[in-house]
């Protein structure tokens, strides 16, 4: 079983956002040796990111350590957004292997081997610069190369553009790339949230190219998005006006209805008025089933608690089916939590802050949790890994 503890500072100065985080990790692990550490630390600590992580390795000893910086940053149930914020996740009783990918870095043999060759399934932590990491390409090929692995993470916010994200791998630290962390043996269940509001109904992709649909059961694109807005209650009228979003069916073959979680998310990029044709975020092929899906800060709290309990309760039903001990299911609760949240959620989508750290931590009932807010979030989606926008990809320990 594993011992993890979280700890935040809000301090300006990072020598005290450090002592502050530091004494409070060592106070909450109580002497048991930390095996990983996690290091997640706002813009404002970018300049003083290599005095962090050097004084946290002194400090605290940990056998592996990873971090990033970020726009912000969560621990147990606070989260903050643009204002000095550092947040340290410690676990003990994991046996976890480090890893780096260079910016040159695609297939998964060039920076991970270990990873390739495993023959069970394996977890990996993966933190990325945006602007110097092809993830997407990464992604693919771990697809192809490792697909018993499952990639949970989130990319760097704390930049606009190449060499302003720092990431932290043991002693070193880098400005472009990625760094990670194999999990082991870790017992971890992936709670991906996309938050989406299914608009109009399922329909089938017959026609094609690339990213672009120009044919929608028959009928331009366009033309059918028009429709179901006309035809859209007035609060999903106002949900399209704010943006629109497509799920695509993982399953085309499913005879039953679709449902929660049957779809990725990706967003509507563009539209041409004289063609009718809509281009996504995503390669799209003839005879995919498609759905358009609305973000808004409802669906997306629904979505996650959905999740979470649902998790949460997967997990002590394993455990009582094994043991058939009514008490051993407390040991099957999630212990500890990664959290790797969109930048594009927080206050801006559910208007007030704390949402996604307040629900973890209350689903959970663990406050050993941390995490960033990303450019980008990795996590598998039915049987494989994606990237995302505006999800909160949980890792849950238990």
């Amino acid at each position: 079983m594993i011992t993890a503890a979280a700890a935040l500072s809000e301090h300006p100065i990072a020598a005290m956002a450090v002592g502050e985080v530091a004494g409070e990790i060592l106070d909450a692990m109580g002497g048991l040796p930390i095996d990983l550490l996690v290091v997640f630390a706002d813009s404002s600590h970018t300049g003083a990111i290599e005095d962090i992580a050097a004084t946290l390795r002194t400090v605290l000893s940990p056998r592996a350590l990873i971090g990033s910086t970020a726009s912000g940053v969560l621990a147990r149930s606070t989260e903050v957004e643009d204002s000095p914020g550092l947040s340290v996740w410690a676990c003990s009783g994991l046996d976890v292997t480090t890893l780096r990918l260079e910016p040159s870095a695609i297939e998964p043999a060039e920076g991970w081997p270990a990873l390739a060759t495993g023959m069970n399934d394996q977890n990996v932590i993966l933190l990325a610069d945006p602007f110097s990491c092809p993830i997407d390409r990464v992604v693919e090929s771990a697809k192809r190369a490792a697909p018993h692995v499952a990639i949970h993470g989130g990319l760097a916010s704390a930049a606009r553009g190449l060499g302003g994200n720092r990431l932290i791998l043991d002693g070193a630290v880098y400005t472009d790339g990625a760094v990670g962390v194999d999990l082991g043996s870790a017992n971890v269940t992936s709670v991906v949230s996309q938050g989406c509001r299914p608009i109009g109904e399922p329909l089938t992709v017959t026609g094609a190219e690339a990213n672009v649909i120009t044919e929608l059961a028959g009928k331009r694109p366009l033309d059918v998005l028009e429709e179901i807005a006309k035809n859209a209650s007035p609060f999903e009228q106002d949900l399209i006006s704010g943006g629109i979003h497509i799920g695509i069916a993982f399953d085309d073959g499913k005879v039953e209805a679709f449902e929660h979680g049957d779809f990725l998310i990706r967003q509507v990029l563009g539209a041409d008025r004289s063609s009718g044709a809509i281009s996504v975020g995503a390669t799209i092929e003839l005879g995919d089933t498609v759905q358009f899906q609305s973000r808004d800060g409802a669906s997306a709290s629904a979505d996650l608690s959905m999740l979470l309990a649902a998790a949460h309760s997967s997990a002590m039903a394993e455990n009582a089916a094994v043991a058939f001990k009514p008490s051993a299911s407390a040991a099957f609760k999630p212990l500890a939590a990664l959290c790797f949240t969109c930048y594009g959620r927080g206050r801006s989508l559910f208007g007030r802050q704390h949402h996604d750290a307040e629900l973890i931590t209350e689903v959970t009932e663990s406050r050993a949790t941390a995490g960033m807010f990303c450019a980008g979030e990795l996590g598998p989606v039915g049987s494989d890994n994606h990237i995302h926008t505006f999800t909160a990809s949980t890792l849950l320990f238990s």
